[in-house]
């Protein structure tokens, strides 16, 4: 039985020129390459964290 998987698309809005490491990183982590770049991911504890971490450069709705 497959569940499914509830799906966000997150869009950078903010740029990291100027960020600390760690949130460069969790920009990367989502697989966010540039200013408004968007894409889809599933709604994961991991991926929840890194939105959590760098919200505020980050627009994210549901799919």
């Amino acid at each position: 039985m497959a569940t499914a998987t509830k799906k966000l698309r997150v869009t950078l809005v903010r740029s990291t020129n100027a960020r600390q490491a760690y949130q460069k990183a969790c920009v990367a982590g989502l697989g966010l390459r540039r200013m408004h770049h968007t894409v889809e991911v599933n709604a994961t504890p991991c991926n929840m964290g890194m939105i959590n971490k760098v919200s505020f450069m980050l627009k994210v709705e549901e799919c």
